[in-house]
């Protein structure tokens, strides 16, 4: 991938940021404040939705937010913070929203929302300006799914198969290894550009996941893009827009994408607040209707390009409360994605890393994404996992005496190889790891 030098990355840089310095801004005045809403008036006729503003308070300081409502006289900013201090009267200037543009240098950064570096780093500006809302491709025109990509994990290269342009749910409560298998994913999975999207992340897990998880290697191919948990709702909303736009960059330039997106729950908390502000009434258990287009919105714009562009291959992880996997953004992400992996507590408090419930997960890339005889083994591996699983009250009862039924004994030899199995990482490639579940599924008989 061909990359500018440096010296110009930054002269061009700077010759676009002074071309978009502006002599004069628009300039209104607070009508009345909320609870994390301003009412302005004097920029209805000018301002947009996504334009940013900032309100000059008295004793020299400022409040930013982005407009969400625009009316025939005054305008709804939601602010960045609380908005104390904050009196009627007060100043409020009109800002054009910041320009997004990606480009390759890009690669090893870490950015926020708006595109700008987050490592004390100069960032260099692509050419174009792109929106972070953009359409998905034409439907009837994108290819189908691709080819399956090594994942380092011998249950994701078998039982769950992972193929370039799929698009996945990571299903988990919290504490069962959700981030630690989003980690391994980042660094073991075939793919020329991984882009992160951490939303709603505490500061320090930025910082660990950048230099901990990643590390300099993994680094350099992944662009991450991070709203802590204390920015703004509409911060940690774009988030997730502003990584997808990133993806999109590289895939139109015909590379393979991996996204991560962490997760996809404060994704919807976040809009959710918006939509509260903006006095959208809740209507899915506490989430507004809105919710289901914003989802999945962004789901459809991974997935497969079309002609010469590239994939994005999605990760979406959804943080379930209770380890209720009907809740709302799950039972919307099931419905749109081409499978769900579920993480079980039961599995991972035994200590069996990663804690996947391969009977409750499912890809639907399968069956095209394996020969008749790989089909064969996951469908004889599934249905003795369900034998184990039907009877396992029984089994650790005692009560369970070999010999009354074939398969269930089949069952309880193999179980404990194929958990540990499901535990194996390290393989290089999809084969290897069916030629060792061929040797276990053998030995059961």
């Amino acid at each position: 991938m061909e990359r500018q030098a440096p010296m110009g990355q930054a002269l061009e840089t700077l010759i676009a940021d002074l071309g978009a310095v502006r002599r004069s801004h628009p300039a209104g005045r607070v009508l009345s404040v909320g609870d994390g809403v301003v009412r302005i008036g004097g920029l209805a006729q000018v301002a947009r939705i996504g334009d940013r503003a900032a309100i000059r308070m008295k004793g020299g300081r400022s409040l930013a937010g982005e407009i969400m409502a625009v009316g025939e006289s005054d305008i709804q900013l939601f602010v960045d913070r609380a908005p104390d201090g904050v009196a009627v009267g007060d100043r409020v200037a009109l800002m054009p929203a910041p320009p997004f543009a990606p480009c390759d240098g890009w690669l090893g950064r870490v950015i926020d929302p708006d595109g700008h570096p987050l490592d004390n780093r100069p960032l260099p500006r692509g050419s174009r300006a792109c929106t972070t809302t953009a359409a998905p491709p034409p439907a009837a025109l994108r290819r189908g799914l691709g080819q399956r990509l090594a994942t380092g994990m011998s249950v994701l290269n078998t039982l769950l198969p992972l193929v370039r342009g799929q698009r996945i749910g990571l299903f988990a409560g919290s504490g069962v290894g959700k981030s630690r298998l989003l980690a391994h994913l980042t660094k073991a999975v075939e793919a020329d550009v991984v882009v992160v999207a951490m939303i709603g992340e505490r500061g320090r897990e930025v910082s660990e996941f950048v230099r901990r998880t990643l590390g300099e290697d993994g680094l350099a191919r992944t662009v991450v893009v991070a709203a802590t948990s204390d920015q703004s709702a509409l911060m940690r909303r774009r988030c997730a827009w502003s990584a997808m736009t990133v993806a999109e960059h590289f895939r139109d330039k015909g590379l393979n994408v991996l996204f991560l997106a962490d997760s996809i729950t404060r994704y919807a908390e976040a809009h959710r607040e918006i939509a509260a502000a903006s006095g959208e009434l809740p209507a899915l258990r506490g989430f507004p209707a809105s919710i289901v287009p914003l989802i999945t919105g962004l789901c459809e714009r991974a997935g497969p390009g079309v002609g010469d562009m590239g994939d994005i291959t999605a990760v979406f992880s959804v943080l379930v409360a209770g380890s209720d996997m009907d809740e709302p953004v799950a039972d919307i992400l099931r419905g749109v994605l081409d499978g769900h992996i579920v993480l079980n507590r039961d599995i991972a408090e035994r200590g069996r890393y990663p804690a996947i419930d391969v009977l409750r997960s499912v890809s639907r890339s399968l069956p095209d994404a394996a020969t008749d005889e790989e089909n064969r083994l996951i469908s004889e591996a599934r249905a003795l996992l369900g034998a184990y699983e039907r009877s396992e009250v029984m089994i650790r009862a005692g009560l369970y005496s070999e010999g009354n039924e074939p398969q269930l004994d089949r069952a309880v030899r193999i179980w404990s190889d194929l958990d540990a199995f499901f535990a194996k990482t390290g393989d290089q490639t999809v084969q290897a790891s069916f030629d060792r579940l061929a040797l276990l599924i053998r030995r059961a008989g």
